[in-house]
């Protein structure tokens, strides 16, 4: 009895948070198209020289909202991108993130990269498994790897 009294609290606000979720609107309408933010360690005018976009959003730029700020604390550049036209309801659903389907996941992944080029010079990639055969775990592994860029975190 004491487990069930346990769950009602952990029920009840996962079930708020789906609900604000499913009901959140932004000011402008756009339901689930909010901006993506990276913070760049790098001032305001090496993030946009001349204008021009770092090279890994460059294959999104007419389809693409940029917004460029400077980060609070004063600790370098905030790069903010996100779709001039809302994503469908569909592609945004949790089977179509975990197929790979959700366009704002090749954007996260570009601003990541855009992140990595602007403070390294280059976008640093894990060093290969080190077994020759590969096992249960390293794929799974991989998989997650491989999902994290998109997603934001692993």
């Amino acid at each position: 009895m004491k487990k069930a009294l346990w769950m009602v609290p952990v029920v009840a606000a996962g079930a708020a948070a789906a609900r604000k979720a499913k009901t959140a609107r932004r000011s402008d309408g756009r339901a689930g198209d909010r901006w993506l933010t990276v913070t760049v360690n790098r001032p305001m005018t090496d993030v946009r020289p001349d204008g021009k976009l770092p090279d890994p959003l460059l294959r999104f730029a007419e389809r693409i909202d940029v917004r460029i700020g400077p980060a609070p604390g004063d600790r370098g550049t905030e790069l903010a991108a996100r779709f001039k036209e809302p994503t469908p309801p569909s592609s945004a659903s949790l089977p179509a993130r975990l197929a790979g389907q959700d366009p704002r996941q090749e954007l996260r992944r570009a601003l990541r990269e855009a992140k990595a080029v602007l403070e390294a010079g280059e976008v640093l990639r894990p060093d290969a498994p080190p077994t020759t055969r590969p096992t249960p775990g390293g794929k799974l592994i991989e998989l997650f790897t491989r999902r994290s860029g998109g997603e934001g975190v692993l």
